[in-house]
């Protein structure tokens, strides 16, 4: 997914943001992650970006 993220931004293209997580990462955590992010982030603030979690 990355991989295609990274190409629609250097094509100029709108990409929404996303998230990749860790195989490593328990799945409580990734779920604790998610939800901190749903209820902390203002609408569009992780448009054009991509992000790994865990964030700590």
């Amino acid at each position: 997914m990355t991989t295609f993220a990274y190409e629609r931004l250097q094509a100029g293209l709108a990409m929404p943001g996303l998230f990749e997580i860790s195989r490593r990462v328990s799945l409580g955590l990734a779920i604790e992650e998610i939800l901190l992010l749903d209820e902390c982030s203002l609408e569009g603030e992780w448009e054009g970006q991509v992000r790994f979690l865990p964030l700590r």
